[in-house]
């Protein structure tokens, strides 16, 4: 049994699939395979039911991936430890963050991270909160970028910097009073499709976030939802520091709302139990200092 062999059974638990196992793991498809069934042979029982599109764990393949996972990441912690170790750090290190902060803050993070760190060998990763906050317990993320609180009693949580959000309208609109949160409720709102924490902030700030509003739409992207603004669909709510990014190929207007923003805090986060967490605590400081959101533009 190798370490190998188990990396390659998580993956393939985890996608369902031995084409997709084969791409995460960044080998082909019959090495992955050849490599399953050596292990079954040796344990002499099948980890996986095989099926023409799909397949399973097996009873005991549930069992077996759970304590495999668990030497996955013991043997991640040794690792961690021993870059801890040292007096610089160096390798591998694996971020997560969020999509509504990835297009706009990253560039600048990975700048700021390259000049301290020349070493550092940064992995990237952009997915939804609650998926980037499981694979930090699994161990396959070091830490993360994302909109706090997330209340894991487990993770570490340092706050960067707070931002607030801003009303996109059309263009022709931009004389017009900003509407009060009350109003946001008859109108035909944009936001992001169900996942993404910013849309649960931003229902939130309309205090809808036990209802739906008058009209909502579903984007995919913030940049899906400015277009769709300029295109005469509706308004939307997007953080400040998108702005200078996603608004200037659309006829649209950016404005502030009236009395108390709407804003989020974001921080980082990773596992009370990394041996990296002094180190992590150090790059959060660099990534708070690359953290200088630029203005919104028409404040309005």
């Amino acid at each position: 049994m190798t370490l190998k062999q188990l990396r390659y059974v998580d993956a393939l638990a985890r996608q369902g699939h031995f084409g997709r196992a084969a791409d995460v793991s960044a080998v082909t498809q019959p090495a992955l395979s050849m490599q399953i069934r050596d292990l079954e042979a040796s344990l002499g029982t099948a980890l996986f039911e095989r099926g023409p599109r799909e397949v399973r764990l097996t009873e005991f393949g549930e069992t077996f991936v759970d304590r495999a996972r668990a030497i996955l990441r013991a043997v991640e912690e040794l690792e961690d430890l021993a870059r801890a170790a040292g007096e610089r750090l160096s390798g591998r290190l694996r971020i997560g963050v969020i999509p509504t902060i990835a297009p706009y803050f990253l560039p600048r993070v990975i700048g700021a991270l390259g000049r301290h760190y020349p070493a550092l060998d940064l992995q990237l990763r952009e997915t939804t909160t609650a998926k980037l906050l499981q694979e930090i317990a699994d161990g396959r993320l070091d830490t993360a970028i994302v909109a706090l609180p997330v209340s894991e009693p487990s993770l570490i949580e340092v706050p960067l910097f707070s931002e607030d959000f801003v009303l996109v309208r059309h263009r022709d609109e931009a004389e017009r009073p900003v509407p009060s949160r009350e109003m946001l409720r008859e109108m035909r709102l944009l936001l992001l499709e169900e996942g993404h924490c910013f849309r649960d902030q931003a229902l939130s700030f309309c205090d809808m976030a036990g209802a739906r509003p008058k009209e909502l739409l579903d984007g995919s992207s913030l940049a899906t939802l400015v277009q769709m603004v300029g295109a005469g669909i509706g308004v939307t709510l997007i953080p400040e520091m998108a702005v200078a990014v996603e608004t200037g190929s659309a006829p649209v207007a950016v404005s502030r709302f009236a009395g108390p923003q709407p804003s989020r805090t974001i921080g980082m986060v990773w596992r009370r139990t990394s041996p990296l967490t002094w180190q992590l605590q150090q790059i959060s400081e660099i990534v708070k200092s690359a953290a200088e959101i630029a203005p919104a533009g028409d404040s309005r």
